[in-house]
Formats: C-alpha cells, sequence, structure tokens
C-alpha cells in the first residue's frame, strides 16, 4: 500500500444512502467453469432486478479485460490479480447501494474467499452463487470453441481442462445448470434475496430451496 495516504470519510454513510435508495448495497458473486452459464443468468438476473426497478449493475468477466484488467493474462498470478480487482470493485458498486452482479469463473477458493472478507469486513452482504456443470456438459456447449482450442493445445492455463477449478464448499446458492433453465435459476436467487430481505417482493412468491434442481425438459443455458 502506498504511504502518506488517508481514507477520506464522507457525509453519508452507507446505511444512510441504503435507506436513501430503498435498497441495500450487495454482491452477488457467480462461479463456475467456462459456459456453465454465468453471464447468461447474469444478463437475465440484471434484466429481472432493473425491470422491478432495482439499481443494479452486471461485471462480466469478459468485459473487465477489455478495460481495467486489460493488462492481465490467464497464467495463476494474473487470475489472482483480475479476482482482486474485481473484489475492490464490486465492494465499491455494493458500498454505493447497488446489487452487484459479478460473473467470474475465478477459480480459487481463497480468491473467492478475500473478496467475500472485502465486504463483510464493512458488512456488506456477499452472496456466492456456485453456477455448477459437469466438464463433460460445457465441453459439449462450448459456444466460444475455447474447449476444443484448449484440448489442442492452442489455449494454455485453461480452468478445468489445464488448470484447475475448486468448486465452493459452502456457497449460498447452487444452481445445476444441466438441470435448470436460465428463467428457473433467476427466479431462485431472486426468491434468495427476498427470503434474506436483500429486497421485496412484489409477488409475495417464495422458494422451497436453493439447489436448482429443476423440472426442465430443455435446459438452455448456454454460456
Amino acid at each position: 500500500m502506498a504511504a502518506n495516504i488517508t481514507f477520506h470519510e464522507g457525509s453519508v454513510d452507507a446505511a444512510e444512502r441504503f435507506k436513501l435508495l430503498k435498497q441495500k448495497g450487495i454482491t452477488i458473486w457467480l462461479t463456475g467453469l467456462s459456459a456453465s452459464g454465468k453471464s447468461t443468468i447474469a444478463c437475465a438476473l440484471e434484466q429481472h432486478l432493473l425491470h422491478q426497478q432495482r439499481f443494479t449493475y452486471r461485471l462480466d468477466g469478459d468485459n473487465v479485460r477489455f478495460g481495467l484488467n486489460k493488462d492481465l493474462g490467464f497464467d495463476e498470478q494474473s487470475r489472482v490479480e483480475n479476482i482482486r480487482r474485481i473484489g475492490e470493485v464490486s465492494k465499491l458498486f455494493a458500498d454505493s447501494g447497488c446489487i452487484t452482479i459479478a460473473a467470474f469463473i475465478s477459480p480459487y477458493r481463497a480468491d473467492r474467499d478475500i473478496a467475500r472478507e472485502l465486504h463483510e469486513k464493512t458488512s456488506l452482504a456477499f452472496i456466492e452463487v456456485f453456477v455448477d456443470a459437469p466438464l463433460s456438459v460445457v465441453e459439449q456447449r462450448d459456444p466460444k470453441g475455447l474447449y476444443r482450442k484448449a484440448r489442442a493445445g492452442e489455449i494454455k492455463n485453461f480452468t478445468g481442462i489445464s488448470a484447475p477449478y475448486e468448486d465452493p464448499e459452502k456457497p449460498e446458492i447452487h444452481i445445476k445448470t444441466d438441470q435448470c433453465d436460465v428463467t428457473r435459476a433467476v427466479e431462485i436467487i431472486a426468491n434468495y434475496l427476498v427470503e434474506h430481505n436483500y429486497i421485496s417482493s412484489h409477488h409475495g412468491e417464495g422458494s422451497n430451496g436453493y439447489e436448482g434442481k429443476c423440472e426442465s425438459s430443455a435446459p438452455k443455458v448456454e454460456g
């Protein structure tokens, strides 16, 4: 950390900001393999919450590498720094009162735990969502052709093939996208937010649990 700096407190604290905005700032952190469905669910969830007039913003793993993290590669050190930065950005967004949806592979458990600790140190909610799909399923989806390239040796350090992914041990929400379509995935997350008093319900509907085992004959989560 740089020397000779002092944190400047504002005139409005988080509690007052949340009261004025009529919502709590939180981070919903979607983690899982490439093509497990993180971005698809994140986009649909953002749309759902915005249509409920909730101040919401989505941070996407690919998108931030066009700007904030364009100097980072995909080696282990770069991946750690990638998630460190996004953890800090997500915390700032949540502190502003925003419902922040972060969709990142974030393969290392320790890095996700650091992002959680950043939030919890300042009493900001961090909701980890494990977007879970078997490797065989995501390889079959492979919308960007990345698994094919990784298997051919054209991409190094590719999560799930030549680099590890560490499953969350105790995620707040576990969605199995080989058994669950996008609509149901959004419903599971939205119901969790209502039942844990992060947002109020517009319809008064609840959920029976947060395991994404859905009765869907044709799963449509693709990327």
